[in-house]
């Protein structure tokens, strides 16, 4: 008798498992297939209730979906390289307040449509900490852009001759977050007209040191109001 019920067992917990197969599969839960049999097992050792299992397993997929999402904004966001926050040295440029960044990577400059703009001479690490601002950012689920300024005038004035720079600036309106990197290395003297770009442009990193950087600063935003 004992071993027919271990047969049956056996079979329901094989029939149980093809089931869930089929069923995050149809979900597209690849990591709820992939955590159910592991979380089961722990629910069962430490004496989990229904509700607590459901929950690991929900929350181990929406973290799969939410780290997902993250690469894909980081890839479309174009930074130059990956870099963090954490990984910035700022032992060795003491020059750099670390509570002051620890304050930016709580994001709420983003929340609050601020411009965030790092001054410094070439080599400081202001690259480093736009991109990880940015990256913070991806991951917290915001879209950003990442270009340098020579880049989006290029990028802004093709949509000008193509007429549709309101189109552009519609779209790139629409993103939370601009990192305009090294606007002290284009030359902004204006021929007939200004550069033209959007107004919320985080974090931006320059190194202005004359008048017609200073110039350029004033004018970057005088494009979506």
């Amino acid at each position: 008798m004992s071993t027919k019920n271990g047969t049956n067992q056996a079979r329901a917990s094989r029939d149980v498992d093809s089931e869930l197969v089929y069923l995050t599969k149809a979900l597209k839960a690849p990591a709820l297939r992939d955590a159910a049999a592991r979380l089961a097992e722990r629910a069962r050792d430490e004496g989990w209730s229904h509700e607590e299992y459901l929950a690991a397993c929900l929350q181990r997929e929406v973290a799969a979906r939410d780290s997902h999402g993250a690469e894909g904004r980081i890839r479309a966001a174009r930074f130059p390289s990956r870099k963090s926050l954490e990984d910035f040295d700022f032992d060795h440029q003491r020059s750099v307040k670390r509570e002051v960044i620890a304050h930016l990577g709580t994001l709420d400059f983003v929340v609050g449509r601020e411009n965030v703009i790092f001054l410094g001479p070439p080599g400081t690490g202001k690259t480093h900490l736009a991109t990880g601002l940015g990256i913070r950012a991806c991951q917290a689920g915001h879209r950003v852009a990442f270009a340098t300024a020579a880049q989006w005038v290029t990028r802004l004035a093709e949509a000008h001759q193509a007429g549709r720079l309101s189109d552009e600036l519609t779209r790139l309106g629409r993103i939370p977050l601009i990192v305009v990197d090294e606007v002290g290395y284009i030359p902004f003297r204006t021929r007939g007209r200004e550069p033209v770009l959007p107004v919320h442009l985080g974090p931006l990193r320059t190194r202005l040191g004359d008048r017609d950087q200073q110039q350029a600063l004033r004018t970057l935003g005088r494009g979506i109001r």
